[in-house]
């Protein structure tokens, strides 16, 4: 075992070597999510679910809720709806409303497709701003 030296018992700290890391940037994590928090109009709730599906073309609200473990009606109420109120999800793909009047008289199972729902450039935007504060690219801005 190395020897250590005494003036190593008084310091509060000691960084370890980066070669011996990788990657540590996510102790950044609660501090870029209070900066998004305040400079944007999203809670915490809706960055992590922005966060959780940014890598989906598109998803139900049948398969975000067993994705995340959320009730069906639960999940759309309270983050779903809400997101695309503020312009974060947008409709990727609706089948519900008639996109002719023929369809509208004619076709009698309009529930044969479920909508889907997508991350809008707004949303994506945000997530890559999210990323780029964790790496370091950008700078975090918390107020003291």
């Amino acid at each position: 075992m190395a020897k250590r030296t005494r003036k190593g018992m008084f310091r509060e700290f000691k960084m370890r070597k980066q070669e011996d890391l990788g990657r540590s940037y996510n102790k950044y994590h609660k501090l870029v999510v209070r900066d998004i928090i305040e400079s944007t109009d999203i809670t915490e709730a809706y960055l992590n679910f922005l966060l959780f599906f940014y890598d989906y073309e598109f998803f139900t609200i049948d398969h975000s809720s067993k994705a995340y473990f959320y009730s069906k009606l639960k999940i759309a109420r309270r983050i779903i709806y809400p997101l695309q109120t503020l312009g974060y999800i947008y409709k990727y793909y609706d089948k519900l409303s008639p996109t002719s009047y023929e369809e509208s008289i004619f076709d009698e199972s309009k529930m044969r497709y479920r909508v889907r729902y997508s991350l809008s450039q707004r949303g994506r935007l945000l997530v890559q701003k999210y990323y780029r504060k964790l790496e370091g690219e950008e700078q975090i801005n918390v107020p003291s």
